[in-house]
């Protein structure tokens, strides 16, 4: 169970994306496809074209975080 602030909203790609990128290539993602502010706070959650992994992208205060899950 993840403990998020109420005002942390969870923005989900609605395209499948090649997860080679990394930070600044989802951050660009974000930005440009999303249309919203990856320094906000917010996640962001891109899976990958294979549909087995998901990366998971947001600011903590001094730097970008990202996460990668495989499913199973």
């Amino acid at each position: 169970m993840l403990g998020l602030p109420p005002s942390v909203r969870i923005y989900f790609a609605t395209e499948l994306v090649d997860l080679r990128k990394g930070i600044d290539g989802l951050k660009a993602i974000a930005d440009a496809s999303l249309k919203k502010d990856p320094y906000a706070g917010h996640l962001f959650v891109f899976v990958g074209k294979s549909k087995d992994k998901v990366k998971i992208l947001f600011w903590d205060r001094n730097g970008f975080v990202l996460y990668l899950k495989r499913l199973e």
